[in-house]
């Protein structure tokens, strides 16, 4: 699975953040089947901040073999909006658009630099690959190369190294290969979450195999 692109308008980078953007948050969104798009164009159309990281892989006609971009992750997009501002209602009234992901159907919000690492990965198009979601391991941060900065998870150092992004609210993760990378520990603390405070909606983890078992 190669990265090609993602919809991304100028707008609506993580981190570009203005005073009067102080209580918009990150969230995901559940659209319908082969609905992401449509969704995104007319969210954008609206002003509402979009991102839908898109893939590029190979299609085989009877003929020919064609690039085309299909959704990271099938089914889902991502808004930066305040919840309990009007954008909420403009966001479901959308079309496609089903609801917001998070308990009992309230949006989960995301933070900034989580969906930074996976924009980071697109960006630089560094090939990934799908992975059984998860979410423990001692917290890292990359050193050097196309991922310098990105934080995540390091669950093993042993082997073929890999990097896997976890987007918590819809249960799913990727991977990339860490075969070239230096990480770093973070505060030198594993990824538990100290009681009374929240866990972050979207995780990196490197480890040494693809063969996890879901959790």
């Amino acid at each position: 699975m190669n990265t090609g692109s993602q919809f991304v308008p100028a707008g609506s980078l993580p981190g570009n953040v203005t005073p009067a953007d102080s209580d918009a948050r990150w969230y995901a969104i559940r659209t319908r089947s082969r609905h992401e798009k449509v969704a995104v164009r007319e969210l954008d159309a609206q002003g509402v901040q979009v991102f839908l990281p898109l893939m590029s892989s190979m299609r085989q006609w009877s003929d020919r073999r064609t690039p085309v971009e299909m959704p990271l992750f099938p089914g889902y997009a991502f808004v930066r909006v305040a919840y309990l501002s009007g954008d909420r209602v403009r966001v479901l009234r959308t079309t496609g658009v089903v609801e917001f992901v998070g308990p009992s159907m309230a949006g989960a919000s995301i933070p900034d630099e989580q969906m930074e690492s996976i924009r980071t990965i697109l960006a630089r198009k560094i090939a990934v690959e799908e992975h059984p979601f998860l979410q423990v391991g001692q917290r890292v941060r990359v050193r050097n190369g196309a991922l310098s900065g990105v934080e995540g998870i390091l669950v093993a150092v042993k082997g073929g190294r890999t990097l896997v992004i976890s987007v918590e609210p819809i249960q799913r993760s990727l991977c990339v290969k860490l075969d070239d990378y230096d990480v770093e520990s973070i505060g030198g603390r594993d990824a538990a979450t100290p009681q009374g405070e929240r866990a972050p909606s979207v995780q990196a983890y490197a480890s040494t195999s693809s063969s996890y078992s879901k959790h």
